[in-house]
């Protein structure tokens, strides 16, 4: 047998032990089928779902089960940097937190004073778990255009939650939210969709709150070698999402004048706090706009 059938057979006894109840023996069994490439996933969820010796939720602090169509997880298991794909993804959720709350602190709105939360373009739950964690799912709502998404989102996370649109103009949010955290959305939309979805996700904030989203800007230019256009614009129709069409969610750059274009134009540049180059992952800009 390859070591992928060993795997399979590996998880096989588990789920029978688990079923008799040996969590003991299934714990030990499911060690070893998660540092497996073929069934860490699986093994990892079982793990955490029964609470069993070696979960990551024993020393984080929150539910760490991890969708089998989540594409970020996909993403680092299939990195070449990435030694243990399981912890990556969990970090990377809790750094996007720490990067998000200082962002906050530094317009003078801490994230712990948020009543209401929609985190929008949520995916299968990244950040959301940690934002969970840090102000309570009942203040947190999760949208994406992705169905099991948000089921994952509400069944697994325990989230309000609500489907996305393809087009901003079929969007309905339920109500408006202090804050509107959009990450790594307006970096993968094309020019057509940019300003649309720029001011319905704007209609989305409460008064006085806040709009939050990122892009690709000068550093992610520079990194990846293109040439933005006379607008300050670069769009290829490739991305890390296997979910959602190419031409509508593929990878984009822009300059800091297109953006700060695009919200003078559509909002009114006053409504802009901040900009804060590379704030997130390294790579991604920050920006910060108020709802009056």
């Amino acid at each position: 047998m390859t070591s992928e059938q060993d795997a399979t057979v590996l998880l096989q006894q588990a789920e029978t032990l688990l079923a008799s109840g040996d969590h003991s023996t299934a714990a030990k069994i499911l060690s070893v089928a998660r540092s497996i490439p073929a069934t860490r996933l699986a093994a990892h969820n079982l793990i955490e779902r029964h609470k069993l010796n070696g979960a990551f939720a024993e020393w984080m602090g929150l539910n760490c089960e991890i969708s089998p169509r989540d594409d970020i997880y996909r993403f680092f298991d299939g990195h070449p940097t990435s030694i243990n794909p399981l912890r990556d993804y969990l970090a990377d959720g809790w750094r996007t937190l720490a990067e998000l709350m200082l962002l906050l602190e530094s317009v003078g709105r801490p994230l712990l004073g948020v009543k209401s939360f929609l985190e929008f373009a949520s995916g299968h739950g990244r950040f959301t778990r940690h934002l969970v964690k840090a102000i309570g799912a009942e203040r947190v709502t999760a949208s994406d255009v992705v169905s099991d998404a948000v089921d994952f989102a509400r069944d697994t996370l325990n989230v309000q939650s609500f489907l996305s649109a393809a087009r901003p103009e079929e969007l309905t949010c339920p109500q408006r939210y202090d804050v509107v955290f959009v990450l790594s959305l307006f970096s993968h939309l094309p020019a057509s969709s940019w300003s649309r979805w720029l001011t319905r996700l704007y209609d989305c904030v409460a008064p006085g709150g806040l709009l939050v989203f990122t892009t690709h800007g000068a550093e992610a230019v520079r990194r990846q070698g293109v040439t933005l256009d006379g607008e300050g614009f670069f769009f290829a129709p490739s991305s890390e999402s296997n979910a959602i069409d190419s031409q509508e969610y593929g990878t984009a750059f822009t300059s800091a004048e297109y953006v700060q274009s695009q919200i003078a134009s559509h909002l009114g540049s006053d409504r802009l706090l901040r900009h804060a180059p590379t704030w997130f992952w390294h790579h991604q800009d920050a920006w910060v706009l108020e709802r009056t």
